[in-house]
């Protein structure tokens, strides 16, 4: 999807149309969540400061996200492709991977498929969308990014690997920042300069995930999309307009924050044996603290008494505090119990 967040903001609010907008923060703290194409051209992108965000556009509309919202239109979404395939791994909200190889509709051409999706989103959702096809993950990542907003590239076996090859390093889909940072004080500045090197030394300094790179350098990529990724954890975390000093302020936000990871809990069936809860402090160093359990559990109530005594442990927090968050882990989920499953209990 085309800047999501912001664009259901701006179609459900005609006010933002046309203007720059920010999702999420404020102009006195926070972090951008999501930032329109109009505010993408002062800069201003996701996990931005909120404040250096406004510095940069001074005009920036700040606005409140509404996940449950996004939450919909995304089911609204993946019900359209569902209707052409089973096989979506969902990345996020916003995007997925569909193989189209063999389909429910009978089409021939999977570009004739992602056009008839893009269509049926836009005349369903009102908003767009921008679709790479091609004939592994890697590359119709990559081509999905090349035209936005509202855009179409398809990359055929024959161009693959010219286009990989003068691909800037920084553009590769699963190379980071930090990695690309290292690669180009490496001389590794484009696929090409990627391709001359060999697996044994990016291996030896990029570790096991070096012979994705050494793959993906020849655009090669044998993962299969997968319909059924087992999520690892659910979490939840906010960022505070005001530092958080008093106790009572804290748990109240952990409250909260343990009432969502619930939500999240419960839709997905799953229960966990392990909370994270993740302090930030109003200079930016954070900590987090964890407790497993040999039972599981997955109540509101059960979250926010775990997420309570680790905010107490070693001590409450002694500097102010301008993010708190909580993460379940260590998930179980309820089709994978066997029948007669044992629950065991601490005294």
């Amino acid at each position: 999807m085309d800047a999501f967040f912001s664009s259901v903001e701006q179609r459900d609010n005609p006010e933002l149309r046309g203007k720059p907008v920010a999702v999420g923060g404020s102009k006195a703290r926070g972090v951008v969540a999501a930032a329109s194409y109009e505010a993408r051209k002062y800069g201003v992108h996701s996990a931005l400061a909120s404040k250096i965000a406004a510095q940069r556009c001074p005009q920036l509309v700040f606005v409140k996200p509404r996940f449950e919202v996004y939450s919909a239109v995304s089911r609204q979404i993946r019900e359209i492709f569902h209707q052409y395939t089973d096989l979506v791994e969902p990345l996020s909200l916003d995007e997925a991977y569909l193989d189209v190889t063999e389909n429910k509709v009978g089409m021939p051409s999977a570009s004739i498929i992602a056009k008839e999706i893009k269509a049926r989103i836009l005349e369903e959702t009102k908003l767009t969308a921008s679709a790479g096809v091609s004939y592994n993950k890697f590359l119709a990542k990559i081509a999905s990014d090349m035209n936005k907003p509202d855009g179409f590239t398809l990359i055929t076996p024959d161009k693959a690997e010219e286009l990989v090859a003068g691909l800037a390093i920084e553009k590769f889909h699963g190379i980071g920042k930090v990695t690309a940072g290292k690669m180009q004080s490496m001389g590794i500045i484009t696929g090409a300069h990627l391709r001359e090197r060999s697996e044994e030394e990016l291996v030896r300094n990029f570790g096991k995930v070096g012979r994705y790179y050494y793959h993906i350098a020849r655009a090669q990529d044998s993962r299969e999309v997968q319909p059924h990724r087992i999520r690892k954890s659910i979490g939840s975390e906010r960022t505070f307009e005001v530092d958080l000093t008093e106790e009572e302020d804290m748990l109240a936000q952990l409250d909260y924050l343990a009432k969502e990871v619930a939500q999240d809990m419960a839709r997905l069936k799953a229960s966990a044996k392990t909370i994270t809860v993740k302090i930030k402090y109003f200079d930016f160093n954070q900590n987090t603290r964890s407790k497993t359990y040999l039972s599981e559990f997955s109540s509101p109530e059960a979250i926010f008494t775990i997420a309570r005594e680790l905010l107490h442990t070693p001590q409450l927090p002694q500097f102010p505090v301008r993010l708190l968050g909580i993460a379940a882990s260590n998930l179980i989920y309820q089709h994978d119990k066997q029948e007669g499953y044992q629950l065991t209990f601490e005294f």
